[in-house]
Parts: structure tokens; C-alpha cells; sequence
């Protein structure tokens, strides 16, 4: 965006007369409703947020107490360069620091505490890995400059094992990347590419997670919460336990209109809110959470294979016109999109001293402990563990340490647990997971008894990383729209990164400026890619210290002019 297009827009004709409805309460409905006051200069009291759960925030979760114990399903990773995410939180206030927003604690606690990880990688039960480099070969580099260098049309459908060699699946990097990023080899290999172009300027790092920054608290009470708090008091509504079931478009040749949107407010009988060309819908299609469940220390949660309302709604709106996407490409085959999560809380030293051995810190409050996941490279569920800063949760008490973990293969079979992972209790997670810390049976029975573990279950975690091809996400405002919007992870953003909080708050930067015809544009995507000392910073990092093709020539060839020590 830069500063000559940081403006302050102009008050749009009629704005006042219009009305806005955001069907979901995620993160991507959210920010629309901020840029919608912001930007558009929408009274609150005039638009409302319709979530069919008991809570908003969507994927961006965290709640529970130390007595009964935390849950997150999941966490985000973020870079200082999330343009549109960081111009979000600049206008929110901080609920901890009168005068300053959301963004000044942030960037001030990243500052003072950069992440990187100690303990990248174990194995052999509990044994610390080397992992400063990527171990990569020759063959790989070249795949991997392949992909860079291809576009996304030839690509199509292809998917990560289909694009690459059996060899590069077993090297370092794709271990990093697969845990990092929850990449599965079937996944669509155009967005392992999209990251690549993304967060080239990462890539240094990558192996020890450098450059990433988080939230002081869980990201549902470092995020949320504040930009929530502020919507309310603007007079935004929000109505929760209320399923959207249809949408009554008119369709012309050239025009698409929402007259209608059937809801139900807890289970009741259905209602039909009346829409005009004057009126604005913002939908977030598809869901990575949707049916997710959960379960404790002495049942496994169950796998819901039933289909959603989030995913019901977009397949009902998409037989409607083809420029409307095809939920079917992700949310058909839970089998290669579903995992599972688990939050553990652990009161007393035990799992804190056990905790600060892997990490190599001391565990103290608002300070960083693990530094990312931990992965374990010989788990059968390929497991990887994190604790993030200390504390996560406002009302979390100082001797109690909160741990998330996740695997990519939950119909595996366990190391110690001899059961798959979806069919264990919380103890059996638990118990898994001590056994990869080096933590023999007998002792186990020590962490257990102070330990609460809340499993998770998502039957769509990673569907918006199923191969697709052009078509198969809506764009964010579909040709001919006069009043809907497509908002979150299956809209179309060309060029950026699914599976971020960055790519739905650009969504609905795009969708308020589009439909209101604002003079102003998001902030562009962070081309690092075509920055050519990223370029280069990135090949020494793939190379991992061994000598650059014809590195000698071009050390030469630059030497004494102003390119001199690029390389």
C-alpha cells in the first residue's frame, strides 16, 4: 500500500442507508466489520456478525481454566510482513495498555523477545537432533528451482509427492516444512510454491524459526478479544447461534444480487432476512474447524464426518453460478484433510523442568519457552509439541505450564500406545508423548496425575490445501456482484498464502474497498521474491554452506563494484 495510498477514504454515497451481514464469526468477518467503520464509514449498529456457534473467533481459539484445563485447537505463525494483519491490529485498542493499540504490544514484546527454537528436532526418545541445516542435495535444489520457476496453470492439480522425488521427502527441509505448514506429500504442490514465493525471505531461518513472531497470550485472547471488544463498542451486532441455510441470489447476465438470507436462531423456525443491491454480504465459504470435537484425559474425541452448515451453505450458493467455487474439491475426502490436536495442562515443576530441558530456557512469565514445535522425527503419528510464551492465558496461574500438540497421522499406530491416534483418551496422548521425551512408564504416572489433556479432532484442518485448479475458489467479489462478498481460506487472493490469519484479513480488506468502491487498495503482498539479495540469502540456506554453482566466478565477477559481497 505505502504511504500515498494510506489514506483517509471518503465518506461513499448513501452509506448510511446500507446495511451489512457477515455470515460466519471468524477473524476474515471480523476485520470486514473493522474496515467496514474504519474505511467505509459504516455506523456499527448497522452491520451484524451471524455465527451459528455459541462463539466467535472461528479457527482462532483458546479458552478453559488451570481446574479443568486450556484449550486451542491450533496457532498461527506470523511474520512482521502480515501488511494487512498488522494494518488491522494498528487501529485496535490494547486491552492491557491504555492509549496504545494492539500492534504497539505486540511489535515492543517481539522486539524484546525474538523467537528462534533451541530444539528443533528429537528422536531416540528425547535424544536433541542436529538441524542447522535443510540437507539438501543437488537433485533437491533443482526440484525445488523447478517449482520456484513454474507457473501455476502448467502445475494444475499436481500434488507434493507427484511434483518431487521419493528422496526429497525424507530430507530435513521437507520435515521442517511439512511440521511448520501441516503440508501432507497429497497436498496441492501450487501452494507449497505460493509459501515458497511468500516467505522466501524466511527461509535463513527456517530451520530454527526465525523471524516469526507471536502473541502474548493465546492468539483468541491476544487478537480477538480486543478487536471484538472494540466492534462492540461501535454498536456492531452480534447474533451467535444462528445458521445461515440459503441465500436467494438473482442472477442475470450481468449481474449477481443477494435479496435473501434463510436463517435459523437456535434451531428455530426458519427466517428470511430481505437484502437489496444496496445491502452488502460477506460470506466466509468453507471452514477448517467446522465439526471439530473434543475429548478428555478418559474418552477420545469423535471423528464427525457429517456434513457441516458452513459447508452445506457454500454447496447450496455454488449450484446457483459457477462463479461461486466447488466445495466439493476440498471438503470431500476427510481422510487426507483431518488431524488432531491436544492441549495439555500441567501444574507443578515436573513438567516445567522437563519442558525447560528440551527447550533450553528458564520458564518465566510474558517470555518465549519452546520457540515453535518440537518435533519427533521417529514418531509413527509424527508428533510435534510446542509451549509457547509463559503465560497463554490471562487467568493462568504461574506454576502451570500449557503445552499444544499435534500429529499428521492420526490413523497411525503409536510407539508406546498401540492404538491409533484417534482412538485415544488424553492420558494415552499423554503417555505417548513422555515416552518420546525419554520419560520411562513407571515414572509416568508423576506428569499424568497433574496433567489435564483436552484432545481436538478436525475432520477440514487442511482442506484448503487440497490440489484445485482455477475456478475451484470463488474470487473475493465475483464478476458481476453487486452486493456479495467471499471471505476467508477458499477465496481466491492470486499470490498469497492459505492457511494464514494474514490471508483472511486481506480478504476482507479487498471485499469492503470492492463493494464500497473505496479509492484505496490493501497493502500489496510482500514480494521478497523478487528481492535479489533474499534470493541469494535463501540459495546459501538451501545449500546449507557448501559452495554455490560457480560461486568463485560470480564472487569474482562482482568483486570492487556495488554488488560486491552478495554473495
Amino acid at each position: 500500500m505505502g504511504s500515498y495510498q494510506n489514506i483517509n477514504t471518503l465518506k461513499p454515497e448513501g452509506i448510511e442507508n446500507k446495511k451489512a451481514y457477515l455470515i460466519g464469526g471468524g477473524i476474515a468477518s471480523l476485520a470486514a466489520a473493522e474496515y467496514l467503520i474504519r474505511d467505509g464509514h459504516m455506523n456499527g449498529k448497522n452491520i451484524t456478525i451471524l455465527e451459528e456457534t455459541n462463539i466467535f473467533g472461528g479457527a482462532i481459539d483458546g479458552f478453559g481454566n488451570a481446574e479443568e484445563g486450556y484449550v486451542a485447537r491450533g496457532g498461527r505463525e506470523m511474520e512482521e510482513h502480515y501488511e494487512c494483519t498488522w494494518d488491522l491490529f494498528g487501529g485496535v485498542p490494547s486491552l492491557e495498555e491504555p492509549g496504545r493499540t494492539v500492534l504497539d504490544e505486540f511489535r515492543e514484546l517481539n522486539i524484546d523477545d525474538p523467537n528462534y527454537s533451541n530444539c528443533r528436532v528429537i528422536a531416540n526418545r528425547g535424544e536433541k537432533l542436529d538441524f542447522s541445516s535443510l540437507g539438501l542435495g543437488e537433485s533437491h535444489i533443482k526440484q525445488l528451482t523447478k517449482l520456484f520457476l513454474a507457473t501455476e496453470d502448467s502445475l494444475g492439480a499436481t500434488t507434493v509427492e507427484q511434483f518431487f522425488d521419493a528422496t526429497f521427502l525424507e530430507t530435513d527441509m521437507w520435515l521442517y516444512w511439512r511440521t511448520m505448514f501441516a503440508f501432507e506429500p497429497w497436498h496441492s504442490v501450487v501452494e507449497m510454491k505460493r509459501y515458497m514465493h511468500r516467505f522466501i525471505h524466511l527461509m535463513p531461518g527456517m530451520s530454527k524459526m526465525e523471524g516469526l513472531v507471536f502473541t502474548k497470550y493465546n492468539q483468541y485472547d491476544s487478537m480477538i478479544l480486543p478487536l471484538k471488544k472494540w466492534l462492540e463498542a461501535q454498536d456492531v451486532v452480534f447474533d451467535l447461534n444462528t445458521q445461515v441455510t440459503d441465500l436467494d441470489i438473482d442472477i442475470t447476465a450481468d449481474e449477481k444480487t443477494v435479496t435473501g438470507i434463510h436463517l435459523t436462531r437456535n434451531g428455530e423456525k426458519e427466517k428470511i432476512i430481505k437484502t437489496t443491491k444496496d445491502d452488502l454480504v460477506f460470506f466466509t465459504n468453507g471452514s477448517m474447524t467446522e465439526n471439530s470435537t473434543l475429548g478428555s484425559m478418559d474418552k477420545a474425541p469423535v471423528l464427525d464426518r457429517s456434513e457441516g452448515g458452513c459447508w452445506s451453505l457454500w454447496k447450496k450458493i455454488a449450484k446457483k453460478d459457477a462463479s461461486f467455487g466447488k466445495p466439493e474439491v476440498f471438503c470431500s475426502d476427510i481422510d487426507k484433510t483431518k488431524w488432531e490436536s491436544y492441549t495439555i495442562t500441567a501444574k507443578g515443576p515436573k513438567m516445567i523442568k522437563l519442558i525447560e530441558e528440551f527447550s533450553g530456557r528458564n520458564i518465566i512469565p510474558h517470555k518465549t519457552i519452546t520457540g515453535g514445535i518440537i518435533t519427533v522425527k521417529d514418531s509413527k503419528w509424527l508428533l510435534s509439541v510446542t509451549a509457547n510464551r509463559h503465560l497463554q492465558f490471562t487467568n493462568q496461574p504461574n506454576d502451570v505450564i500449557v503445552l499444544w500438540a499435534y500429529a499428521l497421522f492420526p490413523d497411525n499406530e503409536g510407539d508406546f500406545i498401540k492404538k491409533k491416534m484417534s482412538d485415544c483418551t488424553g492420558k494415552e496422548l499423554l503417555q505417548e508423548l513422555l515416552y518420546h521425551l525419554g520419560i520411562d512408564e513407571k515414572d509416568m504416572h508423576e506428569y499424568i496425575d497433574t496433567s489435564i489433556v483436552i484432545p481436538a479432532m478436525m475432520p477440514y484442518v487442511t482442506s484448503q490445501f487440497m490440489p484445485r485448479v482455477k475456478g475451484d475458489r470463488p474470487q473475493v467479489v465475483p464478476a458481476g456482484s453487486t452486493n456479495l462478498a467471499f471471505l476467508g481460506q477458499f477465496a481466491e487472493i492470486k499470490g498469497d498464502c492459505v492457511f494464514t490469519v494474514e490471508y483472511s484479513i486481506r480478504s476482507a480488506m479487498m471485499a469492503v474497498y470492492t463493494l464500497l468502491g473505496l479509492e484505496k487498495n490493501p497493502p500489496e503482498i510482500y514480494a521478497s521474491q523478487y528481492d535479489i539479495r533474499v534470493i541469494a540469502n535463501a540459495t546459501k540456506a538451501l545449500y546449507s554452506g557448501r559452495p554455490l554453482p560457480a560461486e568463485a566466478i560470480i564472487k569474482k565477477l562482482l568483486k570492487d563494484t556495488t554488488l560486491d559481497g552478495l554473495i
